[in-house]
């Protein structure tokens, strides 16, 4: 298809782990992560150098849950919301693997895992680190206003998530396999609101509807179909959008910026956002259910809006990509 690659054999997801901070430890899916922080400092003098702790504690997890060392693996692929994206390169220096520092925005997590897959089905790896990061104190005061300012939030706010999420991808093994990639386009339809990153960025979720032409496929072909931090408002113009162009989107279709957080009892108004929303709640909640059979097919979406502090400043609009990952869980009898 015109964005779509099938890959040869499948790249195993060989493991996954997630780090969060408190607020994302206190919500509905806090039980299935595999660490967590008391306070957003993790114990360090800066949120930026946080979010590095964040990387280099869950990344040597998931290292440890793979049986791997350091030295097995063949390139490490993460970013973050960071300028230079700091975040990654600061938490990954001390493992001394080949490195490619990526930035998606919130798409990340699709973007590492995506060329992962394509370097191990080209033959040029065995074993790759993937993964994203983000930080909800580091991101404020980078994208919109310093914390102490204390700044009201308007309604179609997402609230970044604390934390990082990382897999292992490998040629062989046990485990959910990626077995197709569609690459997402950049879209722009003229949002300039950096307090509505979901209207941005659902566009870009719905321009996939490439996906379903290249594959054949509609939306009740997949088990799961997730998005990754649109929230709210997001998801509900992804829906829209799609219908009018002939697909329908059922309770299947969910985002990881709902799953995340309880709107209504921790406050994040439109949900959750940033790298990590899409990389923990891939990690913790749905890979084990890939991992168990329990979902068979999953069209994986993880979203991101492409901008910076400048760009915002200088009155530009919020462009938005997204990149599509089918996975196929465990079981066997996965729908072909």
């Amino acid at each position: 298809g015109r964005q779509t690659v099938r890959l040869a054999e499948g790249v195993v997801i060989l493991s996954a782990a997630s780090t969060v901070g408190p607020k994302e430890a206190e919500g509905p899916l806090g039980k299935y992560f595999d660490q967590r922080a008391e306070d957003a400092l993790f114990g360090e003098a800066t949120w930026e150098l946080a979010e590095s702790k964040f990387v280099e504690k869950n990344m040597a997890l998931t290292l440890q849950k793979a049986n791997l060392k350091a030295k097995e693996v063949d390139y490490i692929l993460c970013g973050d919301l960071l300028n230079q994206c700091t975040g990654s390169t600061f938490g990954v220096r001390q493992f001394e693997i080949p490195f490619f520092g990526l930035f998606g925005a919130c798409s990340t997590m699709g973007e590492a895992m995506s060329l992962g897959a394509m370097l191990i089905d080209g033959g040029f790896a065995n074993h790759v680190l993937a993964g994203a990061s983000s930080h909800f104190c580091a991101a404020e005061k980078q994208f919109r206003f310093p914390l102490p300012l204390g700044t009201q939030r308007p309604p179609t706010a997402t609230w970044t998530v604390t934390g990082d999420g990382a897999v292992v991808l490998a040629r062989k093994g046990n485990g959910p396999k990626i077995v197709e990639i569609t690459t997402g386009k950049i879209v722009d339809m003229g949002v300039t609101d950096a307090n509505n990153m979901g209207a941005a960025m659902a566009p870009a979720a719905a321009d996939l509807q490439t996906h379903f032409a290249d594959t054949g496929r509609t939306p009740q072909d997949y088990d799961v179909i997730a998005t990754g931090d649109l929230g709210t408002v997001g998801r509900e113009l992804v829906v829209e959008l799609l219908a009018k162009a002939g697909y329908e989107m059922d309770s299947r279709y969910t985002d990881c910026g709902i799953e995340i957080f309880d709107n209504e009892t921790q406050d994040t108004h439109a949900g959750g956002s940033g790298c990590a929303c899409s990389a923990v709640t891939f990690c913790a909640y749905f890979y084990p259910r890939l991992l168990s059979g329990e979902i068979g097919r999953m069209l994986f979406i993880p979203t991101g809006a492409l901008m910076s502090p400048t760009s915002s400043q200088q009155g530009q609009s919020i462009p938005g990509i997204a990149h599509g990952l089918v996975i196929e869980g465990c079981k066997k009898g996965a729908k072909k």
